[in-house]
């Protein structure tokens, strides 16, 4: 490629010799077979032509900069791929870390339901509750969600066991106890 680099650039010219394959493999480091196979390849595609004996002679600047352009679209295209596999694979672990936490954070409920089952949950309710200004015997809660109320805040003020008269308004902080799937329940009762 650095050879097709100099071509297109100018480095080289068209007529000009340059080293045998001996002297490329010494200056970049490379086997003679390796440097022998960067030199067929430029010969196939017509931008140098080897003369046996003699050395390679530099035979089209045009090819060379259709060459860099083609090889260099396709290692951005290798680079960018070789990116996104490497953001998957980041991405991959940090899922892996992200599940591992949430099974810490399950088991670490589990464990404070287990010393203490009367822990509220709590739900706030917004404008679009549907059943603002409703008292909870009317809503009938505990029969639609199987969950009991055992305190609302309202403003500053919290309303330890409401009877059932106690009237529901937007911005309260609901308190109840019920089994795992009761903040689900009781929130799509309250909304949907």
């Amino acid at each position: 490629m650095d050879i097709a680099s100099k071509i297109a650039s100018g480095h080289y010219k068209v007529g000009d010799k340059i080293y045998t394959r001996s002297v490329l493999s010494s200056q970049y480091n490379v086997s003679s077979e390796t440097a022998r196979r960067a030199i067929s390849i430029l010969s196939d595609v017509g931008i140098v032509e080897v003369w046996r004996g003699s050395g390679v002679l530099i035979k089209s600047c045009e090819k060379a900069i259709d060459f860099v352009k083609e090889y260099t679209a396709i290692q951005s295209v290798n680079d960018l791929k070789n990116e996104i596999l490497d953001c998957l694979e980041r991405q991959a672990k940090e899922n892996d870390f992200l599940k591992e936490m949430l099974d810490k954070l399950i088991d670490k409920t589990h464990s404070l339901k287990a010393i203490n089952p009367f822990i509220p949950y709590e739900i706030t309710l917004d404008a679009n509750c549907k059943h603002l200004g409703e008292t909870i015997s009317g809503i009938n809660f505990w029969h639609h969600t199987a969950a009991t109320i055992v305190a609302i805040r309202h403003d500053d003020e919290l309303m330890m066991s409401p009877g059932p008269y106690a009237v529901i308004t937007k911005g309260d902080v609901l308190y109840f106890v019920g089994d795992d799937n009761s903040p689900e329940r009781v929130k799509n009762y309250l909304y949907l």
